[in-house]
């Protein structure tokens, strides 16, 4: 396991951004009034935010940064690195983070790169900034985090359409020498790149003849090679068997107690698979762990800042031990605990 501490590095603020337009659970019309309710109360999504065609994720990374940077009154020159974290870049090429550090306004000298990764995307995200910044050579970097994933599925898909949510989020680092160390524990496995999985539009796969041809692949379930193909029960199994365990060798390695713990944020993949995980672990306190999948659905690397700014705001405020877990596409997970003293958050964001 690719265990890891970072020392010196505090999280300052965190910003969410999201579209204004809504969509309800109740109104999906493919659903039955049975599949409805089997939906809300399975897992766990009344209502999601759908970006329009006009809005990427770096749009709504772009406004949660801006406003962060204007709350916390950062200086964009002591700005060092920017790292965008998604997998629905603008474009092919150049790199999304280089746009976003000209259109930010950030230094030239500002260190800029892509990654390409989903629900573990933000905990990954983290040890990259906190492993760049621990040697205080960068003072102050910024992580932003989310994904359009409605502009890869289908209305007629019933096993994604009404899943997805688009957000993007902000997240401003900087080196700190009184802050506690932050533990990590990333991994990944390959062999299950089929669980959730966009056949074509990329090197492997580029665009065919048949690319954007909608076909019915059972029942319910209708999509194209270019729409995001999810196998739920395989992705259930594998939260399942690796979440817990991940997390247990990380408390171990951290010496930290399961109940030292003051909140466990979890990707919001869906309110089963998270309950699950939650008993597993045997966290009895079930306001440890807080859930904004009923309003947003899942947002892919978005959903544990988006968490934590919409559910625990005024929380981070105090000292508090967190323990964040981001797992799903790949199969690739990544969980973190440390020692927080002041998170602030922004209000949310809406465009």
């Amino acid at each position: 396991m690719a265990l890891l501490s970072v020392q010196n590095i505090s999280i300052k603020g965190i910003a969410a951004c999201v579209p204004k337009q809504k969509e309800y659970t109740n109104n999906y019309s493919l659903f039955t009034e049975e599949e409805k309710e089997l939906f809300i109360k399975s897992v766990g999504i009344t209502e999601r935010r759908v970006a329009p065609f006009e809005i990427t994720t770096s749009d709504m990374c772009y406004h949660a940064a801006e406003k962060l940077i204007a709350d916390l009154q950062w200086c964009k020159e002591d700005i060092g690195c920017l790292i965008f974290v998604s997998q629905s870049t603008d474009y092919l090429l150049p790199a999304t983070s280089i746009i976003l550090q000209h259109r930010l306004q950030l230094p030239n000298t500002t260190m800029a790169f892509d990654v390409g990764l989903g629900c573990s995307g933000y905990v990954y995200g983290l040890q990259l900034m906190a492993s760049l910044l621990t040697s205080g050579q960068i003072k102050k970097g910024l992580l932003l985090v989310g994904d359009k994933s409605t502009l890869s599925t289908h209305f007629e898909d019933k096993s994604t359409y009404p899943l997805f949510g688009d957000a993007g989020c902000a997240t401003a680092m900087a080196y700190d020498s009184t802050a506690a160390p932050i533990f990590f524990n990333s991994q990944s496995d390959g062999a299950g790149e089929d669980a959730i999985k966009i056949l074509d539009g990329a090197a492997r796969n580029t665009v065919r003849d048949d690319t954007f041809e909608i076909v019915e692949v059972e029942p319910g379930v209708k999509r194209s090679r270019r729409h995001l193909a999810l196998k739920g029960i395989d992705i259930f199994n594998f939260a399942l068997k690796e979440v817990t365990p991940n997390i247990h060798e990380l408390l171990k390695f951290a010496t930290i107690e399961k109940e030292q713990v003051n909140y466990f944020v979890f990707h919001q993949a869906n309110r089963l698979i998270n309950e699950s995980v939650r008993k597993k672990l045997k966290v009895l306190d079930v306001s440890k762990v807080p859930y904004s999948i009923q309003l947003f659905g899942n947002t892919s690397s978005a959903s544990i800042p988006l968490t934590m700014v919409t559910q625990l705001k005024q929380k981070l405020q105090d000292e508090n031990t967190l323990l964040l877990s981001g797992f799903g596409v790949g199969y690739s997970w990544s969980s973190c605990v440390f020692n927080s003293k002041s998170i602030y958050c922004s209000d949310l964001i809406e465009i």
